[in-house]
């Protein structure tokens, strides 16, 4: 199940959180949840995937409509610290050369 939350880690940062799945039973909350965002905030939109599973061909086009939402309104959609299995997705789609991704530092071992 997903679970879409909005919060400012910091005053001038909007973050929604995705959990769970984002498919085609999840995708109408959160799209509400992202237009509701962008109508009220300024600045970048950004959308922590770090505790999202998966998505479907409907979540990607959800990211990509909300990329080109935010383009024409002179913002950006950032993804934030996707998982291996979303990194592979955007790469095999080749959206990650569209869209921003912000992808989790690797750990420095000695």
């Amino acid at each position: 199940m997903l679970a879409p939350t909005h919060n400012a880690v910091r005053p001038d940062e909007n973050v929604i959180r995705l959990a769970g799945l984002l498919d085609v039973r999840s995708v109408g909350d959160v799209r509400q949840e992202i237009n509701q965002l962008i109508d009220t905030s300024d600045g970048d939109v950004i959308v922590d995937l770090e505790a999202l599973d998966a998505l479907d061909a409907t979540g990607l086009g959800l990211l990509v409509a909300t990329h080109r939402r935010t383009q024409l309104l002179g913002r950006q959609l950032v993804l934030r610290h996707p998982v291996p299995s979303v990194i592979r997705i955007l790469a095999v789609t080749r959206l990650h050369r569209i869209l921003h991704v912000e992808r989790t530092p690797l750990p420095i071992s000695a």
